[in-house]
């Protein structure tokens, strides 16, 4: 049974955004707004077509009011390729950061390639030109800043015999260091892809990592991530991981699996309580942003023809959570 329509609202479909939209992160920024980013075409894989003759585009909707009403979506950025699996940070300097992937289908398969735009003005105008971060590599997940002037983003390849998560850093965004593989030839992980990272309170800092073959994986870095320990299975399976972490402390690592799924740590990621069902939609890819009133906005997608990317809310609860109604 899908959840109850008072729990959730779809916060954008069709319009300028097209038939098909997925893949969404949100974050909250400065001035207070919400933003949310997402992937926008007409399929799963928009190439592009007379309909579409510059495929997917990443597109955006923002919130003034805590997520109750949203404007209208407008496109955010859109190449003449694939623009997919877009996410949204705000660094310290004020400066936006949207994060995705590329893709060109060629005579030899798939080029990939993960690049960054940037907003000064809170999102209303962005970079006509984007950085690319890395060349032969995706990304599922938002500019991490884990300390002021220093920027880690989880990547991975896909496909063939490359297919492993790693991590570029930059110290100002605009230049990003050669991917260090966290999980290549680890026989534990043979599929290591879509990579999030938080800092934990002991100062490491902890990458979170899907596999389609096994239970989600972490790696542990105690140096800023310049190196990490070896993949360790996190006790349950997962797609798109994404982290959050509460003003009272608790960890949130939304996924999909179960559907649109969430787990809770209280002791920095040593166990997980769940899974949690959100959603019973499939698509799921949730990100979490906190609300002023403590409870908590999550964002996800639903898979298929004519879908749309939702929101819902929820407080964190000693038991687990509580759903809230808008």
């Amino acid at each position: 049974m899908l959840i109850d329509t008072a729990y959730y609202q779809r916060i954008s479909r069709g319009e300028v955004a097209g038939s098909y939209q997925a893949f969404p992160d949100a974050c909250r920024l400065k001035n207070g707004d919400i933003l949310c980013v997402f992937y926008a075409g007409y399929g799963h894989v928009s190439e592009p077509n007379r309909d579409y003759p510059r495929g997917g585009r990443i597109c955006m909707v923002r919130s003034r009011d805590e997520g109750r009403t949203w404007s209208p979506p407008e496109v955010l950025y859109d190449s003449a390729d694939d623009d997919r699996d877009s996410h949204i940070a705000q660094l310290s300097d004020g400066r936006l950061v949207c994060s995705f992937f590329s893709s060109r289908h060629t005579r030899n398969g798939w080029d990939y390639a993960t690049k960054i735009v940037y907003s000064y003005d809170d999102g209303r105008t962005w970079s006509k030109r984007a950085v690319t971060v890395a060349r032969g590599y995706a990304v599922s997940a938002p500019v991490r800043e884990i300390t002021p002037g220093r920027y880690l983003l989880g990547v991975y390849t896909e496909g063939g015999e490359r297919y492993f998560a790693a991590i570029t850093a930059s110290s100002d965004g605009l230049r990003w260091s050669e991917p260090i593989p966290i999980s290549a030839n680890y026989p534990g992980l043979p599929d290591g892809s879509e990579t999030d990272i938080i800092r934990l309170k002991d100062g490491s800092l902890m990458a979170v990592i899907r596999s389609d073959k096994v239970n989600m994986h972490f790696c542990l870095s105690k140096d800023e991530g310049r190196t990490w320990t070896p993949p360790q299975d996190i006790g349950f399976p997962g797609h798109a991981p994404h982290l959050t972490r509460l003003s009272t402390g608790e960890i949130l690592l939304t996924h999909r699996l179960p559907n649109t799924a969430l787990h809770i740590s209280r002791d920095e990621g040593r166990s997980w309580q769940g899974p949690y069902v959100l959603d019973e939609f499939e698509g799921a890819y949730p990100s979490t942003v906190e609300l002023k009133d403590g409870s908590v906005l999550a964002v996800y997608y639903e898979e298929g023809e004519g879908s749309a990317v939702r929101a819902m809310r929820f407080r964190v609860r000693k038991d687990g959570i509580e759903k809230l109604k808008w």
